[in-house]
C-alpha cells in the first residue's frame, strides 16, 4: 500500500537497496577468497637454486615452473614456465604438426571405414571393379571396330589407285585416301589413351584390394599406408 500511496519514495527506497547490494558483492568476494587462502603464495626454484616465496607471481622465475600455494601449505595451482617468443613459436609448430597428425589420422580411418562400407567382401569390390572398366572396355573394342572399317575402306581405295598408277589420280579419291590416313591416325591415338586409362584404373583398384584385404583381415582401419585407391578416381 505505501507504494501504491507513495510510488516516487518506493521507487527511491529500491534503487538505493540494489546500490547497497551491489556495493556489497566485492567484500562479499573478498570474504570468500580468504575463506579459500587469500591470494595464494607462490614459490620456485630460480637459476641460482634459490627457493624464493612471494604473496604475487616472482619476476625471477618467469622462466620457472611456479607453485601456488594455500595458507596452509598445500598446492592450490601451478603455473608453467612463461616462454620465450623463439620457444613459443616452437610450441606452436608442435602443436601444428600434432593438429595435421591428427586430422590425418582421422581422415584414413574414416576412408577405411568408408572403403568396408562400400565393398563388405572381396566380391563386391570384383563387381565395382568390372563397372568401373565396362564403358573403358566398349570404348576400346569401338575404336578396334572402327580401325577394322577404316582398314577394309583403305583397301577399296588403294584397289581403285592402281588404276591411276603412273597418271593423274582424281581429286576425290586423294581427298578420301588422306581422309582415311588422318581418321587411322586418330584412332590409334583413342586407342592408345583408352588402353592408358584401363591399366590405370586397373592399377588402382589392385592397390584399393590389396588395402581392403588387409582390412577384411583385422587391420584397424587408419593404420595403413595412405595410397591413392579407386575410389580417388574422378
Amino acid at each position: 500500500m505505501a507504494f501504491e500511496s507513495n510510488p516516487r519514495g518506493a521507487l527511491l527506497r529500491l534503487i538505493t537497496s540494489l546500490l547497497l547490494t551491489s556495493a556489497a558483492w566485492p567484500w562479499l568476494a573478498m570474504a570468500q577468497g580468504s575463506g579459500n587462502g587469500g591470494a595464494g603464495i607462490y614459490t620456485c626454484v630460480d637459476a641460482r637454486g634459490r627457493k624464493l616465496t612471494s604473496d604475487r607471481p616472482i619476476p625471477d622465475c618467469t622462466g620457472r615452473e611456479q607453485r601456488v600455494l594455500n595458507r596452509d601449505g598445500s598446492v592450490r595451482d601451478v603455473l608453467p614456465p612463461t616462454l620465450t617468443p623463439e620457444e613459443r613459436l616452437a610450441q606452436e609448430a608442435i602443436e601444428r604438426r600434432a593438429s595435421l597428425q591428427r586430422t590425418a589420422l582421422a581422415d584414413a580411418v574414416r576412408r577405411d571405414r568408408n572403403l568396408l562400407a562400400r565393398y563388405p567382401d572381396q566380391a563386391a569390390h570384383h563387381r565395382a571393379r568390372q563397372v568401373a572398366l565396362a564403358p573403358m572396355v566398349q570404348a576400346m573394342q569401338t575404336s578396334e571396330r572402327r580401325l577394322a572399317k577404316l582398314a577394309a575402306d583403305r583397301k577399296t581405295m588403294d584397289s581403285e589407285a592402281e588404276f591411276y598408277v603412273g597418271g593423274s589420280m582424281p581429286a576425290l579419291l586423294k581427298m578420301q585416301l588422306d581422309g582415311n590416313d588422318a581418321a587411322v591416325a586418330a584412332q590409334h591415338a583413342a586407342t592408345k589413351a583408352q588402353a592408358a586409362e584401363i591399366a590405370r584404373v586397373t592399377a588402382l583398384y589392385d592397390t584399393e584390394l590389396a588395402r581392403l584385404q588387409k582390412l577384411l583381415a583385422g587391420a584397424p582401419p587408419g593404420s595403413l599406408p595412405h595410397i591413392e585407391t579407386a575410389a580417388a578416381k574422378p
